[in-house]
Formats: C-alpha cells, structure tokens, sequence
C-alpha cells in the first residue's frame, strides 16, 4: 500500500517506517522536524535499504500537505505527529489541543476528501484513569489526568466520529502503554531533545556519564517495592503492531481500539536493576517528591489485539535495556 506516515522521523514513527518498508509498502514521511532530525530516516532507509519519500509539512497547516495527498493518494495513514510530554502538557495545554487534537482532524479530514482508507492512530494508555483496575482494558474508564491524555483521547473521539459519518474511514486506535529500547542496529532510538523527560532515556544518560543520577519521583506508591510500575514496551514490538493493525482493517473494515502493551508492570526500581545488570554500569539515583498527575501502576490486558490479530509483544526487559544501550554508546560516539 502507499502509506503516509505522520511524525514518521519520531521515535516511534522511524521504527514503524522500517517494518513498512520491510514489508514492501510504499513510504512518505510527513514531519516539520520540530522534535525529530531528518538524518534519521536515512538511516530508515540504510537499514532497510529501501527508499521514501520526505514531506516537510505540518499537520497543523493543512495547506502544506492536501495537495501533496490529493495527487498521490494514500492507501493508509498512520498517524504519530503530535506532542506527547505530560509534563510540558500541563505547562502548555493550548499547544497540546492545537496539534494532537487539531491536527488530528486536518489530516482526518483531507484523507476523507481523497477517499478514505486505513487510519492507525498513535494513542495512548494516559486516557485511562488514575483509579483504572488493573489490568487496564478497553473498557476501562477514560478520565485523563493531564492534558496530554486529554488530548488525545479527544483525538480518538474526533476520529470514531469521523469514521461514524463516513465509514470509508476505517480507524484503529493504539494505545500505547511505555515504548523503550532502540532497533537492535543501534542507528535509531529515542533521542529527546534537552533533557528527557522519560525514565529509559534519562538512565541511558546516566549510565554513560552525561547526567550524575537518576531521579526517582515517588517511592511511597502503594506498590511492591514503593516506585511506580509501568507496562515497559520495546518499541520494534510496538512497531510491529502497526503492521498487524493495517492488514486487520485492510482484512474487516471498521473500528477498534487496542491496548498494546506486554500485560505485566514493572517498577522503577525493577528497571534500574535491570539496567546494571544488563549495562554492568551503576545508576546512582535519588528519592525526589511525586510529580503532579502521575499514576501508581499503569500496564495492559492486551488480549483484545491477540485475540483479534495474533500478535503480542515477544521482546523482554534485557531486550530493551541492551537495545537501548546498544544505541545510546552509539550516539554519544556520534
């Protein structure tokens, strides 16, 4: 299929452009490179040694890409732009709603204009609730508890309503739990500009010097060891549910809403362990007050996905630790 890929130079965007090409569909990449680098798609195509197209477009201005998609017609759009920091979420909510929830439209909309297809929307597991029973399901009550999560789940209703007043819009939405780890090349992973704001990256700058500690927000959760437990995904496995999400609305027209996730939680202080076991570097780390809006435990029911596709995530915690260090020696090199 021709697929447009949205925010396709982003962490998760690049990853899901080489399973694309792998599978020998044809790629354009739209993206204003606000917080990615146009050096990591060729990259993309040097590990797949396969070719696409570059769009640099916003899909807050609809101007700058209805013409491009009215001429070549996409089959599929997998939708990444937007922003995704709860933090700066709730220090820039306006930013927030404009991009993930505006320019959710504008692309949802000049797709319908063209004809419609495949639509496999980048959500997320912070529409859930901080109250949300574990294991988290899709019938889980949505009640979002910073704007980031706010806007996205008001991005999965823009869609269901879209899809509803014209069914040539079929709509999956993913969402995602905690993407870590990097392709087991080392020549892309996640690389946040200024300081990152996720643990996985944040420790891999710890374990190779650049920072002197890791701050750990919150050792009194009422959990197992007190830190915060989160459904830890490596993001080729969230990469290749993409795929399987294209070929099931290719297959049976129509809407779903996926968790994906490996369906277990582990703590903060769990990933540590496994970072210096795996790294055999220390991770020095402090004890710092909660932050505003996070969550005790969060991880996944992923049966939904399996059931109706067969997939599930295969890759373990070592795997994302070493995929992840693998490409952080690399780019400290670099």
């Amino acid at each position: 299929m021709r697929v447009l890929v949205t925010g396709g130079a982003g962490y998760i965007g690049s990853h899901t452009c080489i399973r694309l090409l792998e599978a020998g569909h044809e790629v354009t990449v739209l993206d204003n490179f606000q917080n990615s680098r146009p050096e990591v798609l060729d990259r993309v195509q040097t590990i797949t040694d396969a070719t696409l197209e570059v769009l640099h477009a916003d899909v807050r201005a609809p101007e700058s890409f209805t013409q491009f998609m009215g001429e070549w017609k996409p089959e599929a759009v997998v939708h990444f732009a937007g922003l995704k920091s709860v933090n700066e979420s709730v220090e820039k909510p306006a930013e927030y709603y404009s991009t993930n929830v505006q320019g959710t439209v504008n692309v949802a909309r000049a797709f319908v204009e063209m004809g419609g297809g495949a639509f496999v929307f980048s959500s997320t597991a912070a529409v859930y609730g901080a109250e949300a029973t574990m294991p988290v399901t899709e019938n889980s009550p949505t009640r979002p508890v910073n704007p980031y999560g706010w806007s996205k789940l008001m991005a999965e209703q823009v869609l269901k309503d879209i899809h509803t007043a014209h069914p040539q819009l079929s709509v999956a939405l993913l969402r995602y739990f905690n993407p870590v780890g990097a392709h087991p090349s080392g020549l892309i992973g996640e690389d946040p500009a200024g300081v990152p704001a996720n643990l996985m990256p944040y420790m891999a700058r710890v374990a190779d010097g650049t920072y002197p500690s890791l701050k750990v927000f919150g050792s009194d959760y009422p959990t197992a060891d007190g830190s915060g437990v989160r459904d830890f995904l490596h993001v080729d496995d969230l990469a290749e549910s993409h795929i399987v999400a294209l070929k099931s609305l290719a297959g049976d027209p129509g809407l779903v809403t996926w968790n994906v996730g490996r369906g277990e939680g582990v703590s903060v202080f769990e990933m540590v362990a496994a970072f210096q076991r795996v790294t055999g570097r220390r991770i020095p780390y402090s004890v710092e007050p909660r932050r505003p809006g996070d969550v005790a435990e969060s991880y996944a029911d992923p049966t939904e996905i399996e059931r109706a596709t067969s997939w599930r995530a295969g890759r373990s915690v070592d795997d994302m630790v070493a995929d992840l260090w693998r490409w952080q020696k690399r780019s400290s090199a670099d």
